[in-house]
């Protein structure tokens, strides 16, 4: 028997866990004797003793914990390329890249994932996050297969198709306890006071895009929305939010919604995946992410 073979490696990580060798023998249906006896051979090639012998139980010698870390790793790759196979053979990619922009929702992350999981047996789901062209940047790259809730015009060229997803509506809004609440009108001039609560685009290449704010005014650039709403409840600026994140926010009243003069942004949102006619899993996600009005009411629906 190798001593790197399946069975082999088994076999040690079976008695280094039970430290004894009977219960790895009626752990691995074999007898004690067959046990000790193919530990010793592996010893011997590897000229080195992998276990202490006790009265009563076996404990690892310090080679035997480096080779079973060792075993243990090996052991994991050989199922990773176990799992490869059985994908290639059903003719599945091994992983389906999907972006969030971050204006999307995600109540419906949950039984997206539980779909997918159970529809693709030997493949995997991984979710990004990304911010206005990091979206983009995603797809071109190659970074992404699918995007949900890509926004504004599309500002890079490529192999891919794109479905409208509807219209984002967004709310200004800032702490119950701002300045700007007290004020009657807000005017340009009064709100640039204060930082507006932007998120970083998270596009490198691409140019930047940023929330609406006014040109005078200092921005905080901040990476999500989790971050952008604890500035906000706390005073530290304002700014634009999508509205279906703002709502129950308001509605609790830790934050309030006012009204600028001039006119409130609108993003054109869409769906974005790349094409590939082989590839079964994105043809499954955009038919199970259904048309654009259904992406609409699951991604960005108040």
């Amino acid at each position: 028997m190798s001593v790197f073979s399946r069975t082999s490696l088994k076999m040690i990580d079976t008695v280094a866990r039970l430290g004894s060798f009977t219960a790895a023998a009626e752990a691995l249906h074999k007898v004690p004797s067959a046990i000790s006896y193919s530990v010793r051979q592996m010893e011997q090639d590897l000229d080195v003793v992998l276990f202490k012998r006790l009265p009563r139980k076996v404990e690892l010698t310090p080679a035997g914990e480096v080779f079973l870390a060792e075993a243990r790793a090996m052991l994991r790759q050989m199922e990773e390329i176990k799992s490869q196979t059985k994908r290639a053979a059903h003719g599945w990619q091994k992983t389906l890249r999907l972006t969030l922009d971050n204006v999307v929702r995600l109540d419906q992350m949950k039984p997206m994932i539980e779909a997918f999981y159970q529809t693709f047996q030997h493949a995997e789901l991984q979710i990004n996050m990304e911010v206005f062209n990091g979206s983009w940047e995603a797809i071109a790259q190659g970074r992404a297969d699918i995007v949900i809730g890509a926004t504004a015009a599309i500002p890079v060229g490529g192999d891919f198709e794109v479905k409208e997803m509807g219209i984002l509506d967004w709310a200004f809004v800032m702490s119950s306890s701002h300045p700007c609440v007290r004020e009657q009108t807000l005017t340009e001039e009064f709100v640039s006071q204060f930082p507006a609560i932007c998120l970083d685009d998270t596009s490198s290449v691409l140019p930047k895009r940023h929330t609406v704010h006014y040109p005078k005014q200092r921005r905080l650039l901040l990476p999500n929305w989790y971050s952008a709403i604890e500035c906000l409840k706390n005073g530290v600026g304002v700014g634009y939010m999508p509205r279906h994140i703002a709502a129950p926010l308001i509605e609790e009243g830790v934050l309030v919604e006012k009204i600028l003069p001039e006119e409130k942004p609108l993003s054109h949102c869409c769906l974005v995946w790349r094409k590939d006619e082989n590839h079964k899993m994105i043809e499954w996600m955009v038919d199970y992410l259904g048309s654009s009005d259904q992406l609409y009411n699951d991604w960005l629906r108040s």
